[in-house]
């Protein structure tokens, strides 16, 4: 079953000699469940079709919609609702509030949404339920990135967006957010769309979207996905 669909969507910013076409007639769709890639060096145009996806930004043209729902015509209420019950964001920079321990950034995200997973528990799914009470500078980057994982994950998004994830961590360590960020989207059925340059990691992927120019290059599916342990780069 599709979860999301772009129909014909297009970004467009300027006008006259200065368009920039960040997104040109892009059409996809991905599947409930699956681990997403979307490949392409910078300025391709991926963080604007994530950030399209999850309500933070509009589309010029075109149809977005998420479990038969048109994204893309929602109210500014009607986005909230769904930014709160339907996605969670990682970013590549963690964005977590500086004067509040790990816990508490967690609880915030639990907070907002109808269904929330316990934040207490949320840590305990990343491995951090003994750093609970530490604050984030306290923490080391892939710890930070562990807890802005648990923070998404409390929401019990069905759709998790994750731009650059692994950007900031040395390479050990992103490894082990990539086998988190695929397990935990596993055990819980959560559809992940993950944003990388890394065209190794595209291996772990059930489909891969290939980006240029604010173009889908290709719509690959991957039959036989590898484990995040064995990626090599």
């Amino acid at each position: 079953m599709h979860l999301i669909t772009f129909q014909h969507v297009n970004k467009i910013y300027g006008q006259g000699d200065g368009v920039v076409r960040a997104l040109d007639d892009v059409s996809f769709s991905v599947e409930e469940g699956e681990f997403c890639v979307l490949l392409g060096a910078s300025g391709a145009g991926k963080t604007t079709l994530l950030n399209i996806l999850g309500g933070m930004d509009s589309a010029t043209s075109g149809t977005i919609l998420f479990d038969g729902r048109n994204v893309s015509s929602m109210t500014p209420r009607q986005l909230v609702d769904y930014r709160r019950r339907d996605v969670g964001f990682v970013f590549q920079f963690y964005n977590l509030i500086p004067n509040l321990t790990a816990l508490e950034n967690v609880e915030i995200a639990a907070m907002l949404c109808d269904n929330p997973i316990p934040a207490k528990q949320a840590l305990d799914m990343v491995g951090l339920s003994q750093r609970a009470g530490n604050f984030p500078a306290q923490l080391s980057g892939g710890e930070q990135q562990r807890v802005a994982i648990a923070r998404a994950l409390a929401k019990n998004p069905r759709m998790l967006l994750c731009d650059e994830p692994t950007g900031a961590l040395d390479y050990v360590t992103g490894k082990t957010v990539l086998k988190m960020l695929y397990d935990l989207g596993r055990r819980n059925h959560t559809t992940v769309l993950m944003i990388t340059h890394n065209s190794a990691i595209a291996r772990m992927a059930d489909r891969i979207l290939r980006i240029q120019s604010g173009k889908i290059l290709s719509n690959e599916i991957n039959s036989h996905p590898v484990k995040a342990e064995e990626l090599v780069w």
